[in-house]
């Protein structure tokens, strides 16, 4: 008789797990409560879908900032390649972009979870859908899931229920309670790629404004700790974008660090080269008033900002203004200051920094060492990674160990 295995959660993680216990000969069921599977896991990337980065083992290592040691052994046998050769082994073509982020060519995350659906169908994996409420175990040994419609009896089980970010995708938290119930730990949960809230007032003062081709620098307590390139936007409660949560997840120590922005508006020019512009537009526009000058260097929301952190008076007529005032502003241009406050809520964030605790858990079979059975993937786990592919490489690599191991396990 083949095994019993439930896998509880549709999204990546649980989706992959299923595929390859099912792929071992087991007999698995999937329990999900959502209408579709993969809900997540279809807004990821803008809806594009950063499958994987087409990275070797150091270089996945180097990017799971939290815990990654842990994931040594799930990497060794899965890394980036490999998910590549998956997809494309089921029918999505794949491309390597900037950073080796991977994407299906046709940038439609529905044909990711479309093809791992028509996986599960043609391993006849049975999709059920309900929501688990909790865990059934006798002597330490699970015997099963208790749904909302009915018990499910398994020789082993796999939580896949993700974090408790974006939790109207069905990431509710639901798989950390129920691995607590049954005797596991749950180290604190917080957001990571998520925006970020300013002290005070500017950024709002320039809500909706989108800057692109901008370059950012991280400092923790006045040391550099990061710098990137690309695009973000000032928001109410301060900023956010695809630049922002890359940042947001090298920013971890809030209640012991201090944490800055400053903001290259002008990354292709140099300080000399925009003296020179600014001296040129200066000299266009010596007659009229300061605030009236930089129309063209500036978008408009933000002229009134700069202007009150230059310290000069917006009626001060341009040629009046002094090397030193003009010094000043050059370095509002170049190094834009905004002071965080924090993250904003784990709600707000892409995924959870925090989990089902790893000493805890074989880091080979990802089975529990509290329970005979139960095994655990993708984002439940305390491991989070940087943005570019990484945390969806977990959630297969992840997925797939527990899937084969549950599948072989005596």
């Amino acid at each position: 008789m083949s095994k019993r295995i439930v896998v509880i959660g549709g999204g990546a993680a649980g989706m992959m797990a299923a595929i390859s216990a099912a792929e071992k000969g087991a007999s698995v069921t999937l329990l999900e409560p959502n209408e579709r599977l993969g809900k997540k896991l279809n807004i990821t990337g803008k809806g594009r879908c950063n499958v994987t980065n087409d990275a070797d083992l150091s270089t996945l290592l180097a990017n799971v900032p939290k815990n990654g040691k842990f994931l040594y052994s799930a990497f060794s046998r899965f890394d980036g390649r490999d998910a590549i050769a998956f997809f494309e082994g089921i029918g999505v073509p794949l491309k390597t972009e900037r950073g080796n982020r991977v994407f299906p060519v046709s940038d439609r995350a529905f044909d990711v979870s479309g093809a791992l659906e028509k996986r599960l169908k043609a391993l006849k994996v049975t999709m059920i859908r309900d929501r688990v409420v909790s865990l059934e175990t006798e002597e330490g040994t699970i015997t099963g899931a208790a749904g909302e419609k009915g018990f499910y009896a398994a020789d082993a089980v796999i939580l896949a229920t993700g974090g408790v970010s974006y939790p109207a995708t069905g990431s509710t938290g639901e798989g950390h309670r129920m691995a607590k119930e049954v005797g596991h730990t749950v180290t604190p949960l917080q957001g990571s790629l998520v925006p970020l809230r300013e002290k005070g007032n500017l950024c709002a003062r320039m809500q909706g404004l989108s800057l692109r081709n901008v370059s950012l620098t991280v400092f923790e307590s006045g040391k550099k700790i990061y710098t990137d390139f690309g695009e973000m936007l000032f928001t109410h409660f301060g900023v956010s974008g695809p630049l922002i949560l890359s940042a947001s997840s090298h920013m971890r120590r809030f209640e012991k660090k201090e944490y800055r922005l400053e903001i290259d508006l002008k990354p292709a020019l140099d300080e000399a080269a925009l003296d020179k512009r600014l001296l040129a537009d200066f000299t266009k526009y010596a007659n009229s008033d300061f605030v009236n000058s930089l129309n063209d260097l500036l978008p408009q929301k933000m002229i009134p900002v700069i202007v009150e952190l230059s310290g000069i008076e917006p009626r001060q007529k341009v040629h009046e203004i002094t090397r030193e005032q003009r010094k000043t502003l050059l370095g509002l241009f170049k190094h834009f200051p905004v002071e965080i406050a924090g993250l904003r809520p784990v709600t707000d964030a892409i995924i959870t920094s925090g989990g089902i605790k790893i000493s805890e858990i074989n880091p080979t079979t990802m089975e529990s060492k509290l329970v005979k059975g139960l095994y655990f993937a993708g984002e439940l786990i305390d491991v989070d990674a940087y943005t570019g592919g990484f945390n969806l490489q977990i959630a297969w690599a992840t997925g797939r160990a527990a899937g084969m191991a549950a599948a072989e396990q005596e």
